[in-house]
């Protein structure tokens, strides 16, 4: 089977599994979109729902957060790790985005990705979740489940991306991000399937005989 072909059963299956997709992060603008995705670094999108309310309550825009002292915002989001680096961020970037951006988020991969703490992935859910530009974000899961179903090489999180645009048509990115991430969640875990259990794994490849080792 051809990697296209492969591609095909997967918008196919994932389409059916999930028609809907809504945005896992609470948010209620690009702002705090922007922020739950930062802290959504090396932590579950459950963890952070749990956080963010309670940072809302301190600072639901750019204008607020920038006055906050860092140890504040540190202690609030403590429990989504790397709290040191985020809140150091979340402060720097606010106040960025007061000083050149009129307290807006950005609508641009350039500017979203000088801000401190946002990289290409982070940039890419904004672009995409927050303003509906079309953009494929790799996170762990995708960057997993594309080399399983031999859709990529695995050899980087940015070739793994580059393969999946060149797959997938540009109008379902968005949706079709959201769908592998709640697949790999929901059936093609990093311990529940080496490439060999799940149905779409079995589907693809029905003939495998040895575990998919993913690279990182």
């Amino acid at each position: 089977m051809k990697r296209e072909q492969r591609a095909e059963i997967v918008l196919k299956r994932l389409g059916e599994l999930y028609p809907q997709t809504p945005i896992p992060l609470d948010h209620g603008d690009t702002y705090t979109l922007l922020i739950a995705v930062l802290l959504s670094a090396q932590c579950t999108d459950k963890m952070v729902n749990r956080v963010t309310p309670s940072l809302w309550k301190l600072a639901d825009n750019p204008y607020d957060m920038s006055k906050q002292k860092v140890d504040n915002i540190r202690a609030i989001i403590q429990p989504c790790g790397l709290s040191p680096q985020k809140s150091k961020a979340i402060l720097e970037l606010s106040k960025i985005l007061v000083t050149k951006h009129d307290g807006k988020v950005p609508e641009s991969f350039e500017h979203l990705e000088e801000l401190p703490g946002v990289g290409h992935k982070t940039a890419s859910v904004v672009m995409s979740q927050g303003f509906g530009h079309p953009a494929f974000p790799v996170d762990t899961h995708i960057h997993r489940l594309a080399q399983r179903w031999g859709l990529t090489n695995g050899r980087s999180v940015e070739q793994t991306e580059r393969d999946l645009k060149k797959l997938f048509p540009e109008a379902s990115w968005n949706q079709l991000h959201l769908q592998i991430i709640f697949y790999g969640r929901e059936h093609c875990t990093a311990r529940g399937c080496d490439g060999m259990t799940c149905g779409i794994c079995r589907e693809l490849y029905p003939k495998r005989r040895t575990p998919i080792i993913t690279k990182k």
